[in-house]
């Protein structure tokens, strides 16, 4: 096997387990059984030992002292801990952005992303949902870039793995919140602001905007937690939240 073809088979073992444990296909704090898992993902035992590495580096997985990895779980204060940092890494890329000056063709595309979220929500009763959530993930990835930091841009991609840190995390589950449509508009309305404040290079102005702008994602989180059970099955992730 070629090395391309073992970097194929680590990031397939890679993918399918991460997607298992977020659909929770796992309980939180079950030990994994590598045969089991192997045979599960179709894939031998070399690759998804080196998955199980990565997703030990995500914080998906723990290591076990008498060897192996069991699924993590994370209380309440670590997903709002997780938000929170995403809204302080955001926020400083926003600031320096501001500061610095962004690259004028990044933020053209980051005009044309919210351009096309306005499109995706313009018809409150056919919302284009899987447009509006594919466009969010982009404008945050934008956002991270603005800053012309590799350092910024690492560590923000770094936090978005964490389980429900990312910025589309909970819009899988919007749809049951009471005000639904209000919170696109809302988080829209944040998009662009932090955007003008960033071509305004107010850097005090983007920061907090982006910081606030992720305090949304926790109230969001906060309604899904209380809501409907059966949500940890349909919102990526929930299903690791416990509730001590």
């Amino acid at each position: 096997m070629g090395e391309a073809d073992r970097r194929s088979q680590v990031e397939k073992a890679t993918v399918g387990l991460r997607g298992l444990i977020l659909s929770g296909g796992f309980e939180p704090g079950m030990r994994l059984s590598e045969v089991a898992v192997a045979d599960r993902l179709g894939i031998s035992r070399t690759p998804l030992r080196q998955a199980l590495e990565r997703l030990v580096s995500e914080g998906l997985l723990e290591r076990l002292a008498s060897g192996g990895c069991r699924v993590a779980s994370f209380d309440l204060a670590d997903v709002n801990d997780a938000i929170e940092l995403r809204g302080v890494i955001e926020g400083t890329a926003a600031r320096l952005a501001a500061e610095r000056g962004a690259d004028p063709l990044l933020m053209a595309e980051a005009r044309d992303i919210l351009d096309g979220i306005d499109i995706a929500v313009r018809d409150p009763s056919n919302i284009n949902f899987d447009n509006y959530v594919l466009l969010n993930a982009r404008f945050h990835v934008i956002l991270s870039r603005l800053a012309g930091s590799a350092v910024v841009q690492r560590e923000a991609e770094r936090i978005c793995r964490l389980p429900l840190a990312a910025p589309s995390a909970f819009l899988r589950g919007q749809e049951l919140i009471p005000d639904f449509m209000g919170s696109l508009i809302r988080a829209q309305g944040q998009h662009r602001a932090i955007l003008e404040a960033i071509a305004a290079r107010e850097g005090a102005r983007a920061e907090a905007l982006a910081r606030e702008h992720a305090r949304l994602a926790r109230q969001n989180f906060a309604f899904l937690n209380a809501a409907d059970p059966r949500l940890a099955k349909r919102v990526p992730g929930l299903s690791l939240v416990t509730s001590n």
